[in-house]
């Protein structure tokens, strides 16, 4: 099988994320995509990031119903913080009857220089990338193993969403609803 994995904190999970991923499963090559909820990602400050567990929590209230996306919680059993290659790695050793496909950002794509052996992720690995704001830019615009799709481009952040929720504001539609209730029982981001 193709797994597509969809790394992030998911802090907390939206619409643009599972728009995303429904789109990974059922318009690419994909038979399905894998959520991996991360712990912290080495590139990002640590200080906004709720209680893992919520997050991954919140991760499979959205994905429930859902037959080809799955939660992923690998990058917990896994030494902190968390790099891709090695998440990749150790996938590929456990499950050595998939095939396990990258899907990121324009955004990570920019910046793919700046993770921890690049080099190997290109030559191991297929990686499918999803338009966001601003321009594809650089050298791997054109490498044989990306392929950039036409996902739906959505504006919407979790940054948006947990500023949202601490003042107050209705995030109908903007995140799932019971993950909304489930931010709302826990008192989260307030």
């Amino acid at each position: 099988m193709k797994i597509g994995l969809f790394f992030g904190s998911y802090n907390p999970i939206h619409t643009g994320h599972l728009i995303i991923a429904n789109y990974m499963a059922n318009y690419t090559s994909l038979n399905e995509v894998w959520l991996v909820v991360s712990p912290h990602n080495p590139l990002k400050s640590k200080s906004d990031l709720i209680n893992t567990y919520d997050r991954l929590e919140m991760a499979r209230l959205a994905t429930e119903q859902s037959t080809r996306i799955r939660v992923s919680d690998i990058e917990l059993k896994l030494p902190q913080p968390s790099y891709t290659i090695d998440t990749l790695t150790h996938l590929k050793e456990r499950y050595p009857e998939h095939e396990f496909i990258l899907i990121m950002g324009s955004d990570n794509l920019n910046t793919l220089k700046k993770w921890k052996n690049y080099e190997l992720i290109l030559r191991d690995y297929e990686v499918i990338v999803y338009p966001r704001p601003g321009e594809i830019t650089g050298e791997f615009r054109d490498h044989p193993k990306i392929t950039i799709t036409d996902t739906p481009q959505m504006e919407l952040s979790a940054t948006f969403i947990r500023k949202a929720i601490k003042e107050k504001k209705n995030v109908d539609y903007f995140i799932d609803e019971r993950v909304r209730d489930f931010i709302e029982s826990k008192g989260l981001y307030r």
